[in-house]
């Protein structure tokens, strides 16, 4: 199946030139999926295969990058509100849905790590809106392991104002944290778009005060979900994921835990990992963009079963081993595919 890539640039409501992106079949989306990228990454690049994946099976994916993220204009990884980041993609992704070719069409969020909580932002500013959202180890809580001691947050917290822009909180290698495979992570180490420096002082303690306040109002939380997480996850918690599914509102949402997989589940695990990933990703998009049945969908997915109080049954999908390459010439990617059967486990 042939993918179109675009690129283009848009001035948002600061004045501020976002860089945007888009992966289409070439045959009428069957739904529309919105990339929430996270922090320090970029959709252009980090996120193609996401965009690449979901495009060949029919989705419209869009991306956009933050605010001094990416190819976007701004200082570096600077957040000096964490709203202006849901601002910017709330307008963006309704200006998307708003076309008239796209108005009729189902509308999902997808959000990774900070993305996590982009979406789930996004989807609180208009909760009607929203058909769906999958968070893949989303940020609605900052790790214990690789949050600062409260007495530095403390410290950081009164020159906040003085220095918003100093590159001085203390904290770990994210990208050894968050990628498995050594050989991913070298190139997404190699990718010049992400920003591999400390946080910037601002930037550190919106994202901790947004992971505390998402901690606090996941109730809140009413449109359709399926959070992923690997259960070796050390950047954000996959505990707090748990606590998403079980306090949501939501009445169709769906958690699957990864024994042994890292944070990076999408683009740092081994292949044949990454592969069982996005089969559970497209068969919950399916299912309810109406490629798949849709039912509604309460549910507890674990990689092995007997693991959860719940009942387990088997059932086949079907996994799509893709190979991308691009052509030179008009900018699409090309495909050969192969596919083999696996069994989930899901709890209904």
């Amino acid at each position: 199946m042939d993918v179109e890539y675009c690129e283009e640039y848009r001035m948002n409501s600061r004045g501020v030139r976002l860089f945007t992106c888009r992966w289409l079949p070439f045959s009428c989306p069957k739904a529309l999926v919105f990339l929430c990228h996270g922090y320090g990454m970029e959709c252009g690049n980090f996120m193609r295969g996401v965009g690449i994946k979901l495009a060949s099976h029919g989705y419209g994916v869009f991306g956009i990058d933050y605010e001094g993220h990416g190819r976007s204009s701004g200082a570096r990884c600077y957040i000096k509100r964490f709203d202006n980041i849901i601002n910017d993609c709330s307008e963006y992704f309704k200006s998307i849905c708003a076309q008239e070719e796209y108005r009729e069409k189902k509308r999902f969020l997808y959000g990774e790590s900070m993305g996590g909580a982009v979406a789930l932002l996004t989807h609180k500013k208009d909760p009607g809106f929203w058909d769906g959202a999958v968070l893949v180890a989303p940020m609605c809580k900052i790790s214990e392991k690789v949050k600062p001691h409260p007495v530095v947050i403390s410290l950081l917290t009164r020159v906040e104002d003085v220095i918003p822009k100093w590159k001085i909180v203390p904290t770990k290698d994210v990208i050894d944290s968050a990628f498995k495979d050594p050989v991913k992570r070298e190139k997404i180490r190699g990718n010049k778009l992400i920003y591999q420096e400390k946080p910037r002082l601002k930037t550190a303690l919106e994202l901790l005060r947004t992971s505390m306040n998402l901690e606090d109002s996941l109730n809140e939380v009413t449109l359709p979900f399926f959070v992923l997480h690997g259960e070796a996850d050390t950047v954000t918690d996959p505990d707090v994921s748990r606590a998403l599914y079980d306090r949501a509102s939501s009445k169709d949402k769906t958690i699957k835990l990864y024994p042994g997989m890292w944070h990076g589940l999408t683009s740092g695990e081994p292949d044949d990992n990454i592969e069982i990933v996005f089969s559970d990703i497209l068969s919950w998009l399916d299912k309810r963009s109406g490629e798949g049945g849709t039912d509604s969908i309460k549910s507890i997915q674990q990689s092995t079963p007997g693991t959860d109080s719940l009942t387990a049954t088997a059932s086949p999908t079907t996994v799509i081993d893709q190979k991308p390459y691009r052509t030179s010439s008009k900018g699409k990617y090309l495909y050969g595919q192969k596919t083999r059967g696996f069994y989930h486990h899901s709890a209904m």
